[in-house]
């Protein structure tokens, strides 16, 4: 059972505002908001490179932590920027050739489908689309059918869009890619932090996230898993570095081992190890535990919006998540955050132009995006929906 007071007592920016885009930033917790702190005071105190010394056991100690919250090895980990350098590292290391296909979801992210438009013109590669069921998310039949069809080099879901509530079947892919000579990556940006994830039953080659959403870590960070498979077959970046590669004569390299390869040197220890923080209190809370106390809470704010005759709640799927997406009638884009933010609430509005596909199909231009976490209150949700009602246009 989740000690909510606590958690919140614990969570500084919950005392004054009503938090509701965790899917853009969630609120740091303190250990998290202090190993960052602390370790920039050590670096001003005795420099960069004297105090990453004195921190190395707790920064290795960051890829156990991820490794134990993916179940997966830490040297399958490597350390990036954000979710979306991770992302893109991982699409760099595969070895595209002309006439090759990349067989993705309409509900991928707006900036993996822009990769795959990118690498489609650059590698003269095939995209498709898997189909999308009547309920919501992907067809994963159609889905595995064009597997074997095709025989794809890469394919890409994105588990939880970050335009719907929508959570995509991303299991029974991975056996499917393995058995056609297909690399499975998946995005799990926004369920990394709210959703249990297992890689070894997930059976992906990659998987990305960033720690500032769900994983209530810092801003600047991300990680990306490498499987086994991936390791073995000595893929590698486009771009590495000493780090990620020993320079072994005038004109050879050799690529480390382990998902090292995939990072590059240079990086802030400070987020690393409030990452680690950041991680550390999911575990410790428990992803399941997690999970169903998000789930109640995006169920009951689904309920309340859909009693209002002038709100059109958007998400569809067979399972739904923390991120709640609604069209308003009468009010604009451009004016709704800074009214509620007015009103002490804080949320997101997402645009057509970063969910072309789904927007089109539901027939908007935007929505309005209210993503809450289990430090938020049913109390809480009320008077957010009380504070959009208050904006309805007279």
């Amino acid at each position: 059972m989740l000690n909510i007071d606590q958690l919140r007592a614990d969570t500084p920016g919950a005392q004054h505002r009503i938090h509701l885009n965790n899917a853009g930033a969630s609120l740091m917790p303190r250990p998290v908001l202090e190993a960052a702190q602390q370790h920039l005071q050590l670096e001003s105190e005795i420099g960069g490179y004297e105090a990453a010394a004195l921190v190395r056991e707790q920064s290795i100690g960051f890829y156990e932590s991820v490794a134990q919250v993916l179940n997966a090895q830490p040297d399958q980990i490597a350390w990036s920027g954000s979710a979306t350098q991770a992302y893109n590292t991982a699409l760099s290391a595969i070895p595209f050739q002309a006439g090759d296909t990349i067989l993705t979801t309409e509900a991928d992210y707006v900036s993996n489908q822009i990769a795959f438009l990118q690498l489609a013109k650059r590698h003269h590669l095939q995209l498709i689309r898997a189909r999308t069921l009547p309920e919501g998310g992907v067809d994963t039949g159609h889905l595995k059918a064009l597997i074997r069809q095709h025989r794809p080099r890469l394919v890409a879901v994105t588990h939880v869009p970050t335009n719907s509530g929508l959570v995509q079947n991303i299991m029974g892919i991975g056996e499917v890619c393995r058995a056609n000579g297909a690399y499975y990556l998946v995005d799990a940006c926004q369920s990394a932090g709210q959703l249990p994830l297992d890689v070894q039953a997930i059976a992906c080659d990659f998987l990305t996230a960033t720690f500032r959403k769900f994983l209530r870590g810092p801003r600047g960070g991300g990680f990306l898993y490498i499987s086994e498979r991936v390791l073995e077959a000595g893929l590698e970046p486009k771009f590495m570095d000493l780090h990620s590669a020993a320079w072994t004569a005038p004109d050879t390299y050799r690529p480390r081992k382990s998902a090292v390869r995939f990072e590059t040197w240079e990086r802030s220890y400070a987020l690393v190890l409030a990452a680690r923080a950041a991680t550390n209190y999911a575990i410790e809370l428990g992803l399941t535990a997690i999970a169903e106390r998000v789930s109640m809470l995006a169920a009951h704010l689904r309920q309340k919006l859909g009693q209002l005759k002038h709100i059109r709640v958007l998400d569809q799927g067979q399972q739904l998540c923390g991120i709640v997406t609604l069209s308003i009638a009468g009010l604009s884009a451009r004016e709704i955050i800074p009214a509620l933010n007015q009103k002490g609430v804080n949320a997101s509005v997402s645009m057509k132009a970063g969910a072309v596909i789904d927007f089109e199909k539901k027939g908007v231009d935007w929505a309005l995006r209210f993503s809450p976490h289990y430090y938020n209150t049913i109390a809480e949700l009320d008077r957010a929906v009380e504070a959009l009602q208050q904006l309805r246009p007279q």
